[in-house]
């Protein structure tokens, strides 16, 4: 496949880095990231992504997409638009311009997890990781599939190990999608019957409930700390952000929710059935 040039669409750094590294993978240029003024919408820790894009990237801070970013788009004439973490819907105007199409880069096996928190598919109990990489649609997560991969949950069930697999499978979608789509490749219609919303998270979904099993409370904490430590659990009245959690090897028979011990930077805990390590979150 001949070089191709590329504008990126991300408000979040590891969807600039998955697209970049793709890039330099395969000897296509970035001509262009096309990125969002500073939000929270990736947790108040996470630094504005324009700060840390290389030296001489070609970058446009704007929420016009129709307006300011559709005739910027144009005049590069790229060949393929590439979307990754970019909570935005990208208008006709844009998807028009690239020579071969625009792709989006969805961390969900869909049509299950459509949606802005795909990661609550983990939250409320699938077993799986999956990403999947589509043709860009008039509506969110909906066009056809050019590239799809499934795996376990990692063995490091933290929001970082999740991190770790959204982005070795999203790799390997990338490198699987882009030359289907050079090649003209439709993809696969997505079922609507299979489609299944991931809205954001309640205020109330964020605190653990310590008295449910382990599995459980691990693999809520790790799809809530995803992006930045948010999952929260209450202890003595005070409530305490937690930025991992960890099996501890124990026989403890203390009431599920008992503080079994107290370390400097958390807690051990009695849940369920097993005890777990609260690591507390230091911002």
């Amino acid at each position: 496949m001949e070089p191709l040039r590329i504008v990126s669409l991300n408000a979040y750094p590891a969807g600039y880095q998955l697209v970049h590294d793709f890039a330099e993978r395969n000897g296509h240029e970035i001509v262009l990231v096309v990125t969002l003024p500073h939000t929270s919408r990736y947790g108040e820790s996470v630094r504005p992504m324009v700060l840390d894009l290389p030296e001489r990237t070609n970058a446009l801070i704007t929420t016009k997409l129709r307006t300011v970013a559709a005739p910027v788009i144009e005049t590069l004439r790229p060949d393929v638009i590439i979307s990754a973490a970019f909570p935005r819907l990208i208008p006709a105007e844009i998807l028009e311009i690239p020579k071969y199409g625009a792709i989006n880069c969805h961390p969900s096996p869909l049509p299950a997890g459509r949606g802005p928190t795909p990661q609550r598919l983990i939250y409320e109990g699938d077993d799986r990781v999956g990403a999947t990489v589509h043709r860009t649609a008039a509506e969110f997560d909906t066009g056809a599939i050019l590239a799809q991969r499934i795996a376990p949950l990692p063995d490091d069930l933290n929001g970082i190990g999740i991190m770790r697999t959204w982005r070795a499978l999203l790799t390997e979608c990338l490198d699987e999608a882009v030359p289907r789509l050079v090649a003209g490749d439709p993809g696969e219609t997505q079922d609507p019957a299979k489609a299944t919303e991931a809205p954001f998270f309640t205020e109330a979904e964020y605190l653990l409930d310590l008295t449910e099993p382990s599995a459980v409370v691990r693999r809520k904490a790790a799809a809530l700390n995803v992006t930045s430590p948010a999952a929260k659990v209450q202890l003595g009245g005070t409530t305490y952000v937690i930025s991992r959690t960890d099996v501890v090897p124990t026989e403890a028979t203390a009431a599920p929710g008992s503080v079994l011990a107290e370390h400097e930077d958390g807690w051990t805990v009695q849940t369920g059935d097993l005890a777990l390590r609260l690591t507390r979150h230091s911002p």
